[in-house]
C-alpha cells in the first residue's frame, strides 16, 4: 500500500491524505507541485528520478478486508488443461 506521509519533504507544508497538489517519485518521495515544478524541475533530489501526481486516500476504506485475487471465479488455474477442457 502506498505510504502517505504528513508533509512535504522540501517546503516541509502539511500534507493531508486528499491533498490535490501532490507529486511522488518511485520512491515515494512526496513533494509540492509548487516545489517540483519552480524548484526541483521535476527531478527527485532524493533519488534522481521524475514524478507523478499522488493518487488522494479517502477518509474511510470502501471494505474492511483485503482482496488479494478477486472472486473464486477468477482465481488463477492450477491445472494445466488441453484443448478439450481435460486435465493434462
Amino acid at each position: 500500500m502506498l505510504e502517505i506521509r504528513p508533509n512535504f519533504e522540501w517546503c516541509d507544508k502539511d500534507l493531508p491524505p486528499d491533498a490535490v497538489e501532490a507529486r511522488i517519485c518511485t520512491y515515494e518521495c512526496a513533494f509540492c507541485a509548487t516545489c517540483v515544478d519552480t524548484v526541483l524541475h521535476n527531478v527527485c533530489p532524493n533519488c534522481g528520478g521524475g514524478f507523478a501526481p499522488r493518487p488522494i486516500r479517502p477518509k474511510t476504506p470502501r471494505r474492511n478486508r483485503r482482496i488479494l485475487c478477486g472472486p473464486e471465479r477468477h482465481a488463477v488455474r492450477t491445472t494445466m488443461r488441453n484443448r478439450k477442457g481435460a486435465p493434462r
